[in-house]
């Protein structure tokens, strides 16, 4: 399938396009996706699932795996990308001894109710931590919580927040504010990138869909998780947190080229970070693992802020109705931020996304 074609074919416009889309593109190729089904509902009552599938030799020492929607809303780009493999051939392209297990909305609840977080108000990327222990600490975050979540979007308490920000960015720079902001925080449960006081639903069905498809097993492991909102319009780049000059960073530099970049290093858009999926997978895996995350970048950070502000506010201190019209701004903002939706953004995204795949393909069948 011509790219152009992909385009207009391969995106979807909600949750439930997307799943369907997904697993009437799989049965194409015979393969039936495993559902995994979340104990809630969609905004509409529909049924929510994480659905699993594989192509290729089943006893494959080496699998590339394909995640999309860690962060809810952000699965309309891995959903396409996924979708555009299957649409395209994928499975007849891929090398001898490799298989591809695709997972589509790891997140199905945040995906359908267009938000970054679980049903439990959880970033999964941040939830990744061993809950037995200490969990990490972020002062920066501790200081700042009332003020990134004010309890009004306008007015005096609005107004106060707001300096109180710009007050920590003059003294601490900008560049501690979005470590402080985003690292990740275990003690408000409202708030921004809270990593959970336990696994969610979808931590632990990833590490069930490791189990059920023998993952374990395999020899070597190409994770490829998709994500938007951070760096220039349109452009994907391949963030890798493993350990700096290990084993595993350098594959990735080795199959993905000089494009790879380091949070570690501060090579990247974006910062080091607690919890994250890539941390569950080193966990389970070991070093046979090599995890990037496709980021692609969409609208400025301040953009961001206020659309993911803007959302949390709304399940925080409202009562969400998917038919007044505020909610409904609210949620086309944040769906906005994190899938523009535009031909030109979405003929990038699946550009690099047949890219990264194809050289994830290509390094595994040479390692």
């Amino acid at each position: 399938m011509d790219i152009l074609t992909a385009v207009r074919h391969c995106f979807s416009a909600d949750y439930a396009e997307a799943r369907e889309k997904f697993r009437n593109s799989c049965r194409a190729y015979g393969v039936e996706p495993k559902a995994y089904v979340n104990p809630n509902r969609g905004p509409l009552g529909e049924e929510l699932t994480t659905d699993a599938a594989w192509f290729g030799p089943k006893d494959a020492k080496k699998v590339l795996v394909s995640i999309a929607g860690t962060h809810g809303v952000e699965g309309f780009t891995g959903s396409g990308g996924q979708i555009d493999w299957l649409s395209s051939g994928g499975p007849l392209t891929l090398p001898k001894g490799v298989a591809a297990l695709h997972i589509h909305a790891i997140n199905p609840h945040g995906f359908a109710w267009l938000r970054r977080v679980t049903e439990e108000g959880v970033d999964l990327n941040r939830n990744h931590v061993d809950f037995s222990k200490p969990l990490p600490e972020n002062p920066g975050y501790d200081e700042l919580a009332d003020a990134l979540l004010p309890s009004e979007l306008s007015g005096k308490v609005f107004e106060e927040a707001e300096a109180k920000i710009a007050a920590y960015k003059e003294k601490h720079g900008l560049w501690k504010f979005s470590e402080a902001r985003g690292g990740g925080q275990y003690k408000h449960p409202t708030g921004f990138f809270f990593g959970g006081f336990g696994p969610t639903w979808s931590r632990q069905t990833t590490e069930k869909i490791v189990d059920d498809f023998g993952v374990k097993n395999a020899d070597l492991v190409a994770v490829i998780d998709y994500h938007t909102g951070l760096g220039p319009f349109g452009y994907g780049e391949p963030i890798c947190n493993h350990p700096i000059d290990g084993v595993a960073v350098n594959r990735a530099k080795a199959w993905y080229g000089q494009s790879v970049t380091e949070p570690l290093l501060g090579t990247s858009s974006s910062t080091a970070k607690a919890g994250l999926s890539e941390f569950g997978w080193e966990f389970l895996l070991g070093e046979k693992v090599t995890f990037v995350a496709l980021e692609y970048g969409t609208y400025t950070p301040e953009e961001g802020r206020r659309a993911l502000r803007e959302d949390h506010w709304l399940h925080a201190y409202t009562n969400v109705d998917w038919n007044d019209p505020e909610t409904k701004r609210i949620k086309a903002q944040i769906r906005r931020q994190y899938y523009p939706d535009t031909p030109d953004w979405k003929e990038m995204v699946l550009y690099r996304s047949r890219q990264i795949l194809r050289q994830a393909q290509d390094g595994l069948a040479a390692s």
